[in-house]
């Protein structure tokens, strides 16, 4: 039961990332590091953290405007 939930939990998060890495394109806005955080898979039952990754300045404004919207 446990694996299936971890199987579940990554599969999420896999399209949680599409569907995130999308709506950031949608606005004009790329994080090229945007995944899932590899300390988190690494659990005996994964459940993984989104790693939104590391941007310049600039980007973390436009995502700022995004949100703000």
């Amino acid at each position: 039961m446990e694996a299936r939930h971890s199987a579940l939990c990554v599969e999420e998060a896999e399209e949680v990332v599409k569907e995130l890495r999308a709506a950031l394109a949608k606005a004009g806005i790329s994080l090229p590091s945007l995944g899932m955080d590899p300390v988190s898979l690494a659990r005996e039952a994964p459940c993984p953290l989104i790693e939104p990754g590391r941007c310049p300045v600039g980007t973390a404004r436009r995502i700022t405007a995004a949100v703000m919207r």
